[in-house]
């Protein structure tokens, strides 16, 4: 079965969105809508589509979507499209407000749709890996840094790049949030550019989770401590690292821990969400990283972000 698809937004990560549609054998990518037609022109040639300023001059010839808009237009945009019976998938954040959120998720639910959101990370062969070892994680860190770029300065870090790992946390701990303690720094931009945040769950988890956009260097990494076992994941370079106790007895020397590492080869999550989305519209299935499911990390999201936001003003 092949689909006919769009891309709305062709921004740096749009045009990846157009790139993948356009190379998978389940799409045929009919063309591409920015607000800045020169943009939109330059990668509908790229491709060899149409080439729209209006996203809504094309929703009568297509399927399916990716978005990939600013975030403070993710309500209307992917509304109009759920409402008119297309299968959305959306880059994250879900939306910049809950009241958004539950419309876009109820509104798809109501109309059989699929609706992904791009928590990119999920795709990632470190973070698959993870599912198989964790059980019953006690302590979360998570620190997700990058070189500030003049880019997505329309949301806070918070929604940003944390998102990201409140995302996995919440597919890790399977518990709701309790609690949230956050503190954030405006520096080179009016929003938050760094945050940190501890998060209680009320299984008794806790999540400490550093994100910043003011750095040297780039980091993407997870530590997760459960009983007998520390699971440490840099996400950056697909490479997981999991130290477990060999015995029952007590752990005295470095030898009476485990110690296995496992390295990812080089991998496209890009594509494979893009894959699992189209597989999703083509068999009904559920996506992996379902429009409830990104609500949910929204929700942990802007309780951070409003803290953050006051600890900074």
């Amino acid at each position: 079965m092949t689909l006919q698809t769009a891309v709305i937004g062709v921004g740096v990560q749009g045009e990846r969105h157009a790139e993948k549609l356009a190379a998978l054998p389940a799409s045929n990518l009919l063309g591409v809508a920015d607000a800045d037609t020169g943009r939109a022109r330059a990668v509908a040639e790229r491709f060899g589509v149409e080439a729209v300023a209006d996203y809504r001059d094309l929703l009568e010839a297509v399927d399916a979507v990716a978005i990939a808009t600013p975030t403070s237009t993710h309500h209307e945009v992917t509304h109009h499209c759920l409402d008119s019976g297309i299968h959305v998938l959306l880059e994250k954040p879900l939306a910049a407000t809950m009241d958004e959120a539950q419309d876009l998720v109820g509104l798809a639910e109501s109309r059989g749709l699929v609706f992904q959101v791009g928590h990119l990370e999920r795709f990632n062969p470190a973070v698959r890996s993870l599912g198989g070892l964790i059980e019953q994680p006690q302590f979360i860190e998570s620190n997700r840094i990058a070189p500030y770029k003049p880019r997505a300065l329309d949301v806070s870090v918070v929604l940003d790049l944390m998102i990201h790992d409140i995302d996995l946390i919440h597919s890790f701990v399977r518990s709701p949030m309790q609690r949230v303690d956050a503190v954030g720094r405006c520096v080179f931009s009016d929003s938050v550019d760094v945050a940190n945040a501890r998060i209680l769950f009320a299984n008794g988890c806790i999540a400490n989770v550093t994100s910043s956009r003011i750095s040297q260097k780039s980091e993407r990494s997870l530590r997760i401590f459960q009983n007998d076992a520390y699971l440490s994941a840099d996400l950056q370079n697909r490479v997981v690292t999991s130290y477990r106790r060999k015995h029952d007895g007590a752990i005295t020397t470095p030898e009476d821990v485990l110690i296995e590492k496992t390295d990812f080869p080089t991998a496209d999550p890009m594509m494979a969400q893009a894959e699992a989305f189209l597989e999703a519209v083509a068999n009904g299935g559920e996506p992996l990283v379902s429009g409830r499911s990104a609500m949910q990390a929204l929700e942990t999201a802007s309780v951070i972000g409003e803290q953050a936001a006051g600890s900074a003003a």
